[in-house]
């Protein structure tokens, strides 16, 4: 087998079950939050951290949380044309991608478990609370935290890249 035979054999899209995983993870996690814990009352795990139920409409850190409704279908709308760029985006890698390939499959699985998420009840669950003293940072959940490691994985990608030296140089 020659080495442009593993280019043609090659399918990006076969990092689509890490973003299915990050969906199912999310949305059973949450689902046991919402059945074990009861809202802004806190379960503490350690020290700086705990689990407390909180519903986000807004966006990160509730961005547009108090903006009277309309932000659920903008958000609704900007998720999908971005999950389409990243597919578009995750289709087009090569072989020697792998940290982007990985990086955008948590993305879109971190995207997608939040967009079910606002579709479904106009909100998000969040549930992770990391804390010291009195400073919080925003409630978040798995499919944040997905979404927080593939853009960090882009990061690297970008840095030090994931091509092979005959593809820089190109």
């Amino acid at each position: 087998m020659e080495g442009n035979d593993l280019i043609i054999d090659y399918n990006p899209r076969r990092w689509l079950w890490l973003s299915a995983l990050v969906v199912m993870l999310d949305q059973a996690a949450k689902a046991l939050a919402e059945l074990y814990l009861e809202p802004l009352l806190p379960l503490r795990l350690m020290p700086c951290f705990d689990l407390s139920l909180t519903y986000n409409s807004g966006a990160a850190f509730s961005f547009l949380r108090d903006a009277g409704g309309w932000q659920r279908y903008f958000f609704i709308i900007v998720t999908l044309l971005v999950l389409v760029l990243l597919v578009r985006w995750l289709r087009r890698l090569g072989p020697g991608q792998k940290t982007l390939a990985a990086g955008l499959a948590l993305i879109l699985g971190g995207a997608i478990g939040n967009l079910i998420d606002r579709v479904a009840t106009g909100q998000v669950v969040d549930f992770l609370d990391l804390y010291y003293g009195a400073w919080h940072w925003p409630a978040f959940n798995l499919a944040d935290s997905a979404i927080s490691v593939g853009v960090g994985l882009l990061l690297v990608d970008t840095l030090f890249g994931s091509a092979g030296p005959e593809e820089r140089s190109a």
